[in-house]
């Protein structure tokens, strides 16, 4: 899985047009099956009576909105380029994804590129992801929140998409998982007792294998399910499963901030006594 970052545009009529591989059009209807994922607060958003799916000119014009809502707003710089593009295509021997797993990774890519903020589902920068080319996934969204704040991505978010496109090629099994070589070593480090309470944190906190991970995003599975009900009760009950879902995220950041001064404590070795006690807890 390649990605790559285009040049920010000032509109998103080209990008989508480039990831559809065709003129965009008031007329062709865009359904599930090419528009993948996209911003959790569209959900809010209605479409007409009669009218069961959006143009691409219509989801161009979806992007652009909070553009045009605020014309003046600019980045750090002064560029008011606020159309984020990137796109991942699989390697040759790789094989097609699901719906499903495309859909998986256009929300992965986007948290890794910034532009999706876990728990700020409702509030959150406006983007889609599109599949409408074999073995290519576009990611189209504007740096413009509706509020009128700019989302500025990561310095380094060309090295966290490629990050996250390793990670996710493992986890869903399209690269062979490498053997390595049994390391030799003659010294053994000793742990220490801040040691390995840093490292249980750490892994209390992963994002990607992290058990309080996977609830959160059960939660958020959840939230984005009731939200589709009509009832009031149903809404009532997404944003409360979204502000729980923005709680358990936060308590991931305490953890990783607390390993990591853990791991910073002065190395004190530990009784042989106390680390087994110790394993035998985890």
């Amino acid at each position: 899985m390649i990605p790559r970052l285009h040049e920010r545009t000032h509109i998103p009529r080209h990008p989508l047009a480039e990831a559809l591989g065709r003129p965009v059009s008031p007329t062709e209807g865009l359904t599930e099956h090419t528009i993948v994922a996209h911003w959790p607060g569209l959900d809010s958003c209605t479409f007409d009576d009669e009218q069961k799916t959006w143009t691409s000119v219509q989801w161009a014009e979806h992007l652009e909105e909070p553009s045009l809502e605020h014309p003046l707003v600019t980045g750090p710089d002064g560029d008011r380029r606020a159309i984020l593009h990137l796109d991942v295509r699989l390697r040759p021997d790789d094989r097609e994804l699901t719906g499903s797993e495309w859909a998986e990774t256009a929300h992965r890519l986007a948290r890794a590129a910034g532009i999706e903020v876990p728990g700020a589902h409702e509030y959150g920068w406006r983007w889609i992801a599109v599949h409408a080319q074999p073995g290519r996934l576009d990611l189209i969204a504007n740096l413009v929140h509706i509020d009128g704040t700019w989302r500025t991505p990561p310095v380094d978010i060309l090295r966290r998409l490629s990050d996250e496109a390793r990670r996710i090629e493992q986890d869903l099994h399209l690269v062979p998982a490498r053997t390595a070589a049994p390391r030799r070593s003659a010294i053994r480090p000793v742990p220490t007792a801040s040691g390995q309470l840093a490292s249980v944190l750490a892994q209390l906190a992963d994002e990607q294998a992290g058990p309080l991970a996977a609830v959160r995003g059960l939660v958020e599975h959840t939230a984005h399910r009731a939200a589709r009900q009509p009832s009031a009760a149903g809404t009532d009950t997404a944003h409360r499963l979204q502000w729980i879902a923005h709680r358990l995220h936060a308590i991931q950041q305490d953890l990783d901030t607390t390993a990591a001064h853990l791991a910073q404590a002065p190395a004190v070795p530990i009784p042989l006594a106390a680390r087994h006690a110790v394993h035998r807890a985890l």
